[in-house]
């Protein structure tokens, strides 16, 4: 009893028991899937990054709704191998596209993200409207780069970019009301 209490030390003896509150803790696990990356983390280590090979077979057009992929249990798949939790998708024209996921960004996501810029242009506007794929580029610096440093250079500018890879004809043939209207039709003519 020999030193009276201050003001000033009850305050930091409270603040100390807020700042380790685990409240405060439970609402960023909420938050954070175990396994997502931080994409710059990934090119501060050098993690190099997979894409799923599912991409390549949607039969997707940019400009329509993700539900019109044919085989809807790939939407749910990671874009990415480790998952990420921001990506940028690159169009050959230059256009960046971000798709965010604190789960991990899914093939849906990414689709979303490319329809959300894209709905408002008609088929006639888009040269190649369906999605062939996505690349990563920083795996794959161009054949005319012989310099290690400008290979260096390039890699460190790819390394957070997926490039959006569009064809003028889908990879998967759209089975969906072709043959129900011909079915229609014969049940007409009988």
């Amino acid at each position: 009893m020999t030193e009276p209490l201050t003001k000033v030390d009850s305050a930091v003896q409270g603040l100390e028991n807020k700042i380790t509150s685990p409240a405060k803790e439970k609402r960023r696990a909420s938050s954070y899937a175990e396994g997502v990356m931080n994409i710059e983390e990934l090119k501060t280590n050098r993690t190099p990054i997979e894409v799923a090979i599912e991409t390549q077979r949607t039969g997707w057009k940019i400009n329509a709704s993700s539900s019109t992929v044919e085989e809807k249990e790939i939407l749910s798949k990671h874009l990415t191998e480790p998952p990420v939790k921001r990506i940028d998708l690159v169009t050959s024209l230059g256009m960046k596209i971000t798709a965010r996921s604190m789960k991990g960004v899914t093939i849906k996501d990414a689709l979303d993200a490319i329809h959300k810029a894209n709905k408002k242009r008609s088929d006639d506007e888009l040269e190649k409207p369906y999605l062939e794929g996505f690349e990563w580029a920083a795996n794959n610096p161009p054949a005319y780069m012989t310099k290690e440093e400008d290979i260096e250079k390039y890699k460190d500018e790819e390394w957070t970019v997926l490039h959006i890879r569009l064809q003028s004809t889908p990879t998967v043939s759209s089975s969906s009301g072709g043959g129900k209207k011909k079915k229609n039709k014969n049940k007409d003519d009988a």
